[in-house]
């Protein structure tokens, strides 16, 4: 059973994130944004003018009582310890903030929005020192672990890229759609229909693993080698769009969530880093196989539909609202998904032990 936290918004809570010291921000429509404690109360509100939404929150790892948050065009550096007036603003994006992503250093914030562009902001210049870009709105962008000038992205054209900040074009570029029709899916016909507009990317631990969620419903994961990513693993997730996916602390173990109101915890262990040297290769083996036993039975079975069906959730959650955001978060010792939806409160889902 869900624990509802109440309180702190009247409108849709969009976005969510957690700081070292275990307290949890909220971001809201018309610019609402609340501090939780670890008993789901509210402890401190703010509305941020001009009361545009708040679509995306990050802590600094250094600096904990630090919080960056996008609302409409700007990122407004907030302290945690007395949430009022910003301590800074960037106005750097020319159109609506979808995420915000920092570095481990804290030396750079990645600010993605609805033109496509993603501006990458120098925190000690305190100026844009790149500006990169994809061609319809970006979605998502996260900096990898331990790799301070690497960071993945996604967004509404379908592409997913990797970014070195020393480069102003992209290392590496996989389009979601181009890759599903080249391996002639069976359900390549519904591409047209659903195509795979990227929403979501989580960048596991280890730096080298993402994964990516889609509107097709499927969750992809990609593994980094060198200045380029294949794919590793895909599935059928939810039957809807995949609106939020993230790796948690322990090694590729994933949660998704989706418009179909379902939060999902996978563990991909299992599936990662066991294929073979081409997994597009591999993968496109292991369909045709499942096409032609389909065939003979002379109607297409869940195999044939399904790129990888060995993989299951762990848990399924029947949330039952559209999920905006997930977070995960170890409140008083015990493991817990936060789900931000359209309604004004969060829910906490306890979480099973790894």
């Amino acid at each position: 059973m869900a624990v509802k936290w109440s309180g702190g918004h009247s409108s849709s809570v969009l976005c969510l994130n957690v700081g070292a010291e275990g307290l949890v921000a909220s971001g809201a429509e018309r610019g609402e944004l609340a501090l939780w404690d670890g008993a789901g109360s509210p402890v401190a509100q703010l509305r941020l003018p001009p009361a545009e939404d708040v679509t995306s929150l990050v802590f600094s790892a250094r600096r904990p009582s630090t919080l960056y948050t996008a609302h409409g065009e700007t990122i407004s550096v907030l302290d945690v310890r007395s949430l009022q007036e910003p301590l800074q603003r960037f106005h750097v994006n020319e159109e609506e903030i979808n995420c915000l992503s920092l570095n481990d250093a804290d030396s750079f914030l990645a600010a993605a929005d609805d033109s496509g562009a993603i501006k990458v902001v120098d925190l000690e210049s305190k100026k844009v020192s790149r500006s990169l870009r994809h061609s319809n709105i970006c979605s998502s962008v996260a900096f990898r672990p331990q790799r301070p000038q690497s960071l993945v992205s996604c967004g509404l054209d379908m592409q997913v890229m990797l970014w070195n900040l020393q480069k102003v074009r992209p290392l590496w570029t996989t389009n979601l759609q181009e890759c599903d029709t080249e391996e002639e899916s069976p359900q390549s016909a519904r591409q047209f229909f659903n195509p795979p507009l990227a929403h979501s990317l989580s960048v596991a631990s280890c730096g080298n693993v993402f994964s990516c969620g889609a509107q097709d419903g499927k969750v992809r994961i990609f593994r980094v080698t060198g200045a380029r990513f294949e794919r590793e693993l895909e599935f059928q997730a939810h039957s809807l769009g995949v609106s939020q996916v993230l790796f948690m602390p322990e090694a590729y173990r994933l949660l998704s969530g989706g418009n179909d109101g379902k939060v999902l915890l996978w563990d991909v262990s299992s599936n990662i880093g066991k294929q073979q040297k081409s997994p597009a290769k591999s993968l496109h083996r292991r369909k045709a196989q499942a096409a032609a036993s389909s065939r003979k039975d002379g109607k297409l079975s869940k195999a044939a539909s399904n790129e990888h069906p060995g993989v299951v959730p762990k848990l399924s959650i029947e949330h039952g609202e559209k999920v905006n955001w997930l977070l995960f978060a170890e409140i008083k010792g015990s493991r817990r998904v936060l789900v931000a939806d359209q309604t004004s409160s969060i829910s906490a889902y306890p979480l099973p032990e790894p």
